[in-house]
Order: structure tokens, then C-alpha cells, then sequence
């Protein structure tokens, strides 16, 4: 495990030949979209990277983050019995 630069957690690296990479990389796209990061080599030598795109997810974080301010702004404060109604509703008990 390596520490990520921009968060201080730690990422997992792994090493996959490029043959491998090959054959299995939907499942391997699927891991670097969960935070991994891979090490494509040939014959022992690493050649490339493939690491998440943390710019495109915290852009995305952030906009909902702006959109959850400005609907309270927009509605104001939300009493804590409107909260658990909202949440009962449609409950069976």
C-alpha cells in the first residue's frame, strides 16, 4: 500500500502483466473505478499506469455539496418531527 498524495489514505498498487491486463481488463477497470491502482508490466519491466481520476469524482462531490446548500437555503430549516415523518412514510408496521 502506497499513501495517496491528495487524500493522505492509503491506495492499493498492484502489478499485473500486460498479457493479463489484456484478458481481464473490464474487471481490472472495475478495480481502478473502486481506487485501485495498477502496474501494467512486460516481461518484468513496468510500462504504464492506469490510477482512478480523483478530479473528475471530487468535481462531483463537490457540486452535490453545493446543490444540498442551496436547497436549504431554498427551504429553510426542516423541523426533526418533518424529518422522521418523511422518513415513516410508506412504512408498514
Amino acid at each position: 500500500m502506497v499513501e495517496s498524495d491528495q487524500s493522505k489514505r492509503p491506495v492499493s498498487m498492484r502489478e499485473i502483466q500486460a498479457s493479463q491486463a489484456k484478458t481481464h481488463l473490464l474487471e481490472l477497470l472495475d478495480a481502478v473505478e473502486r481506487g485501485e491502482t495498477l502496474i501494467i508490466t512486460r516481461r518484468g519491466r513496468r510500462i504504464a499506469r492506469i490510477a482512478p481520476e480523483t478530479g473528475h469524482q471530487q468535481q462531483e462531490i463537490d457540486q452535490a455539496i453545493e446543490g444540498i446548500r442551496a436547497l436549504r437555503k431554498r427551504i429553510g430549516k426542516v423541523p426533526h418531527a418533518e424529518i422522521l415523518s418523511a422518513r415513516d412514510e410508506g412504512r408498514r408496521y
